[in-house]
């Protein structure tokens, strides 16, 4: 797997194998959970390579819905059990939700490293 993108009208998710990052942009506003499978998917298919350290960037993304915040937070509740990945949620202070829903994360996974700039 090189480069791989998911595109809707209003965002962009782009995975970059070299670095190891899942990029996403715009606004994610999906109807509800099976409207995320696509999106799961991705992030399930980069765990399965047993990554040293996998990198979500959020910085670009100024809104996620509480559908696409519980996907997030059980992709990351998962990868308690996958012990070789180290996960790095990129974030950022210009966006108001990613401040508290971010660190929310931390509690279902201790050595997350969240960088909020």
């Amino acid at each position: 797997m090189t480069a791989q993108e998911i595109k809707g009208e209003d965002y962009t998710i782009q995975y970059d194998s070299e670095t190891q990052t899942v990029k996403f942009q715009g606004e994610l506003a999906l109807g509800g959970p099976k409207d995320y499978d696509p999106i799961n998917s991705l992030l399930a298919d980069v765990i399965d390579q047993d990554p040293t350290e996998m990198t979500l960037d959020l910085r670009e993304l100024a809104f996620l819905n509480s559908s696409g915040i519980s996907m997030l937070s059980k992709f990351v509740l998962g990868l308690r059990k996958k012990k070789g990945t180290q996960l790095v949620i990129l974030g950022s202070n210009d966006m108001p939700w990613q401040g508290k829903s971010l660190k929310n994360l931390q509690k279902f996974l201790p050595s997350l490293k969240l960088e909020i700039e």
